[in-house]
């Protein structure tokens, strides 16, 4: 059964892309590109050879032609591609992946930590986030963003919960705050209850 995730990072690719799939692991998503022609084509890479033979071995049994490289990123990738997916990894490994003049116009990114790190970052090395689907999945939410290279004036908001306007979300944010609050300083409850009042806002909006 293919994943939510792996069904929300395919929302974002489009017919005429040319998908590069960095950290593939078992080549799941390439599989579910692959088999229901969703893309132009799809490249999978790994800086891992396990996980990498894992999806070479996945691809063999459905008799797919998916290439693959064993790559740190992007640098041993020397076939055209348009799209990168980025996912399942910290956003400090993400800002080292994208530190590359090989990164594309498009990208589609999911970090698992340190989201408004990345929205941050993610400006000041010049791309912009189109739209960001914030999902639930094995009771743990997943923010995926799609990017493109460009400009963008992010507010603190913005910056800090992301695009999304997920009220599900923002109240589980809100509810993990003051769970934290009970245990932490008192400088770091108060800004907690600041990244509240603000969650709060967004979830008035809705």
């Amino acid at each position: 059964m293919i994943s939510l995730r792996i069904k929300t990072i395919a929302s974002f690719i489009s017919n005429d892309d040319v998908v590069l799939d960095i950290g593939c692991d078992h080549g799941y998503l390439d599989i579910y590109l692959k088999e229901n022609n969703l893309c132009k084509d799809v490249i999978a890479s790994d800086i891992n050879s396990n996980a990498l033979s894992s999806a070479i071995n996945n691809f063999k049994k459905r008799k797919l032609d998916i290439k693959y490289y064993l790559s740190d990123g992007f640098d041993k990738i020397d076939i055209y591609f348009n799209t990168a997916v980025i996912a399942g990894m910290g956003t400090n490994t993400i800002l080292h992946i994208l530190n590359s003049d090989k990164s594309p116009n498009k990208l589609i990114i999911s970090s698992n930590n340190e989201l408004s790190k990345l929205r941050i970052n993610l400006n000041k090395i010049g791309y912009k986030i189109e739209e960001e689907k914030v999902i639930l999945e094995n009771k743990h939410y997943y923010s995926i963003m799609l990017c493109s290279k460009g400009k963008q004036k992010l507010s603190k908001k913005e910056k800090l919960f992301g695009l999304s306007n997920n009220s599900e979300y923002y109240n589980y944010l809100i509810k993990k705050n003051k769970d934290i609050i009970k245990k932490v300083p008192l400088l770091k409850k108060i800004k907690l209850n600041y990244y509240n009042y603000i969650l709060k806002g967004l979830t008035e909006k809705k």
